[in-house]
C-alpha cells in the first residue's frame, strides 16, 4: 500500500514515434481547418462561356451573350440547324458524310452558321447574317479583316472565326476571348466553348471578320446569276477567289475599264473591286448600269 505522503505515480512517456504521429495529425488538422475556411479564389473553368476580354461593342458583347447561353441550355448540333425562315434552332438534316448525324433530324439545334445567326439576331434584334460560314465571312457589314497570319492577338470578343479556304470556308465560330471559341462544332456533339490551339490554327485556320451592327457604308449593290466567280484581277483568266452561290448584297469600292466580258448576253469592260472578297468581278452580274453610278474609278 502506497504511502498517503507519497507523490503520485509519473505517467510513463509516450513512446518517440507516438508523439510524431501526434504532431502530424494536429498539422493536418490546422491545414484542413484553414482550407475550410479561406474563399476559394474565382478561376475560369475550361467550359466557361462568356466575354472573357475587353474593347468590344456593346452588340459584340450582346452576340456573345446570347451564343453562350445556347452553350449553357446544353443545345446540339445539328446539320443545316438555325436556317429557318427566320433564327433560332431548327430540327437537322442528315449529312451524307457523317454517320454521327444520323440522330440530328430527330434535335433541335445549330450548325456553326446557324449559330452565330442566332448569336447575332439576338443581339441586333434583325437577321444581319442570315447565309452559310462563306456568306457571313464575306459580310458587307464587315468593320474589320483579320488574315490567318494575324493569329489571335487583333481579336476581340464577338469576332467571327473562319475555316477553310477563299473558296470554301466550311466553319464559322464565335470568339470570346483569351484564345476560347464558343463554337457548333459537329454532330453528336453539344454547343461548346473549346480552346483556339496552335494545332487548330495551323489546320485550315482562314482568318476572321468582325462585324458592323450599324447602318451599311460604302456603295452597296446587288449580284445576280448563280455560281459567279470573283477573280484576284480584273480578268477572266485570273485565279478564282469565290463563286458567289446566288443573288449577293455587295459592297463596291471603285471600279475601272479592263478586260471585255461576253457573257449572259451581255458585253461590258467594266470591273468592279469589291474590298470584303479583296476580289474582282465583271460589272455584267452587278445590278445597275453598266458602269456603276457613284461609284469611283480605281487609281
Amino acid at each position: 500500500m502506497a504511502s498517503p505522503l507519497a507523490p503520485p505515480p509519473v505517467p510513463p512517456l509516450a513512446p518517440p514515434l507516438l508523439l510524431r504521429r501526434t504532431g502530424l495529425i494536429g498539422t493536418l488538422l490546422a491545414l484542413l481547418a484553414v482550407l475550410l475556411c479561406t474563399p476559394a479564389t474565382p478561376a475560369a473553368a475550361e467550359g466557361d462561356c462568356r466575354v472573357l476580354a475587353p474593347g468590344a461593342s456593346a452588340a459584340a458583347e450582346r452576340a456573345v451573350a446570347a451564343g453562350c447561353e445556347q452553350v449553357g441550355k446544353g443545345v446540339w448540333y445539328t446539320w443545316g440547324g438555325g436556317h429557318g425562315p427566320t433564327p433560332g434552332a431548327t430540327y437537322g438534316q442528315v449529312d451524307p458524310t457523317d454517320p454521327a448525324s444520323e440522330h440530328d433530324p430527330e434535335r433541335l439545334g445549330f450548325d456553326c452558321s446557324g449559330f452565330v445567326r442566332h448569336a447575332y439576331a439576338r443581339a441586333t434584334g434583325s437577321d444581319p447574317l442570315d447565309g452559310v460560314a462563306s456568306a457571313q465571312y464575306y459580310t458587307h457589314r464587315a468593320a474589320a479583316r483579320f488574315t490567318a497570319a494575324q493569329g489571335l492577338a487583333p481579336l476581340l470578343p464577338g469576332d467571327l472565326l473562319v475555316w477553310g479556304t477563299s473558296r470554301d470556308l466550311h466553319h464559322i465560330a464565335l470568339y470570346l476571348g483569351a484564345g476560347k471559341i464558343a463554337e457548333a462544332r459537329q454532330s453528336g456533339t453539344k454547343l461548346m466553348v473549346s480552346e483556339v490551339t496552335d494545332a487548330r490554327l495551323s489546320t485550315g485556320y482562314y482568318g476572321a471578320v468582325r462585324v458592323d451592327t450599324g447602318p451599311v457604308t460604302g456603295h452597296v449593290f446587288q449580284t445576280w446569276g448563280t455560281g459567279v466567280w470573283t477573280k484576284e484581277q480584273p480578268a477572266t483568266g485570273a485565279a478564282r477567289v469565290y463563286a458567289f452561290p446566288g443573288p449577293t448584297t455587295i459592297r463596291v469600292g471603285c471600279q475601272k475599264h479592263a478586260e471585255s466580258v461576253t457573257s449572259d448576253g451581255y458585253t461590258n469592260d467594266a470591273w468592279s473591286y469589291l474590298p470584303d472578297y479583296q476580289a474582282w468581278m465583271t460589272n455584267i452580274y452587278v445590278r445597275g448600269a453598266a458602269w456603276l453610278e457613284n461609284v469611283p474609278t480605281c487609281r
